[in-house]
């Protein structure tokens, strides 16, 4: 099953509070952070929300 790297590349600080849950619940909370999780829709979904924060790359 495919998985998805998410990587945090630019900080949640003066992003609106929906954008900074968003990042607490994919497991992120600083910049540097990466976490591994299954490709969902749920998970790309919150990915997009917060697109200009993150960067996702598939692994196998």
């Amino acid at each position: 099953m495919p998985e998805l790297k998410v990587t945090q590349v630019k900080s949640g600080i003066g992003e609106k509070p929906a954008a900074r849950k968003t990042l607490r619940a994919l497991g992120l909370r600083k910049i540097g952070d990466q976490v591994v999780h299954a490709d969902r829709p749920e998970i790309r979904g919150m990915a997009q929300a917060v697109r200009h924060l993150v960067e996702v790359e598939e692994v196998n």
